[in-house]
């Protein structure tokens, strides 16, 4: 049975995949259920500076919550802020 060490393993890779980054940092990780939460902190480029047209190293420090079933398949996925209500 997979322990937290393996769910945020699991929830780093899927980050790191899906959106194109280098590094993803668990901050916090729960058992949900069934499954695990677990919440990443995650280093983009700017979206402002972006829709700026603007070059820069600026990033945005955002937090996305992972769900991931027992087997540690992700099941959801989101920014933190941006998620529905009900989340």
């Amino acid at each position: 049975m997979p322990d937290i060490e393996d769910a945020g393993k699991a929830a780093v890779e899927f980050l790191k995949k899906n959106l194109k980054i280098k590094e993803a940092k668990v901050v916090k990780a729960t058992k949900a259920g069934l499954g695990w939460e677990i919440e990443a902190e995650v280093y983009e480029e700017s979206s402002f500076m972006k829709s700026l047209g603007l070059a820069t190293k600026v990033q945005d420090r955002n937090l996305y919550v992972v769900k991931l079933d027992d087997g540690l398949e992700v099941v959801s996925y989101g920014r933190k802020g941006l998620m529905p209500a009900s989340e």
